[in-house]
């Protein structure tokens, strides 16, 4: 009863209503939503912290950064449910939202301008991606998935294709570049289940087992220790959950190295499921996609009844209940 009636108060302002509202269409800063509702920072900030006290939004850091979203629960649901759908000040606040979300695009569109001859190279090497997805989303039983995590989610090109079958999903990318197109990426595929966060794939943002799947989708060759990703991985899954890796099989093209910043030429299958037993870890056979010159390869390996390898990460990252949370004891 506490619960319910700390949440009522807190979103009876109208203020805080109009909050509500955006960040539930997507994850804004501060700044964000200063520029929407028009108003000075420090009280904007006073009527999120208020929101996130009463756990109506959810909030996470990202370098110096914080955003917003709406938190995934009944309270937070049933109060944006009776909102009027045609009040005028919440649609001029969407509008002013869009006008920011367009910004989102042309930065994008930038990015990728300066950036896509590398995506382009690298794909004209092996077998389309459609067919790795469509070959992925074959192996995986989703029906079974509550929450998933891809790590270095880059783009968020797997978010996209694993999100509108799992119940929440997360990606994690160390770059503030990928970051801002993977969350326009979300935006424009209305996946409100799913989020974009800044995370380092040694030492993830996760206090405890959290996760049904884990992906590691052409990720595992930029690791300087391969082994060490994949016991941090295999640490936040879920008793019976999914570890899944997509990379590529040995090869000899130095280019990549050169050009591309890759730190493996590949991986053989015995070398990847020695890491996922070490992580302790039960593999199946995997999967081989031959393309020319590059194969790619998926192996697929699942958690045990005790969760394996149980390591501490930083203090300041550690997230507790959903992966979707930030602690605010910072």
């Amino acid at each position: 009863m506490d619960r319910v009636l700390a949440a009522l108060r807190a979103a009876a302002e109208p203020s805080r209503i109009r909050l509500l509202a955006l960040c539930a269409r997507s994850e804004l800063t501060v700044t964000q939503l200063t520029q929407v509702l028009g108003q000075s920072q420090p009280g904007v900030s006073r009527h999120l912290k208020l929101l996130c006290d009463a756990g109506l939004l959810d909030r996470f850091r990202e370098g110096s950064s914080v955003f917003y979203r709406l938190a995934d629960g009944p309270l937070s649901q049933g109060i944006l449910a009776l909102l009027p759908t045609h009040d005028s000040m919440l649609s001029l606040d969407q509008s002013r939202l869009a006008e920011i979300e367009r910004e989102r695009e042309r930065s994008a569109a930038a990015y990728f301008a300066a950036n896509a001859h590398q995506w382009d190279e690298l794909r004209a090497l092996h077998v389309p991606d459609k067919e790795v997805e469509q070959r992925l989303l074959a192996i995986l039983d989703l029906s079974s998935v509550k929450d998933f995590l891809d790590i270095g989610t880059g783009t968020g090109r797997m978010i996209e294709v694993i999100g509108p079958h799992v119940e929440r999903g997360i990606g994690i990318d160390r770059s503030r570049d990928m970051l801002a197109v993977a969350r326009l990426r979300l935006d424009r595929a209305n996946l409100r289940n799913c989020s974009a966060r800044q995370g380092d794939m040694y030492a993830l943002p996760f206090a405890a087992p959290c996760f049904d799947l884990v992906l590691l989708h052409q990720v595992l060759h930029y690791a300087d220790r391969p082994g060490d990703v994949i016991l941090e991985a295999a640490r936040v899954l879920r008793p019976g959950g999914r570890l899944v890796i997509v990379d590529m099989a040995p090869h000899e093209l130095e280019s990549l190295r050169e050009a591309h910043a890759h730190r493996r030429l590949g991986f053989s299958e015995s070398e990847v499921n020695d890491w996922l037993g070490q992580a302790g870890l039960d593999v199946r056979p995997a999967l081989h996609l031959p393309g020319s010159p590059l194969t790619v390869t998926i192996w697929d390996a699942t958690a045990r009844s005790v969760s394996p390898n149980p390591r501490p990460t930083r203090a300041d990252q550690r997230l507790t209940g959903s992966p979707f949370q930030e602690t605010q004891s910072q």
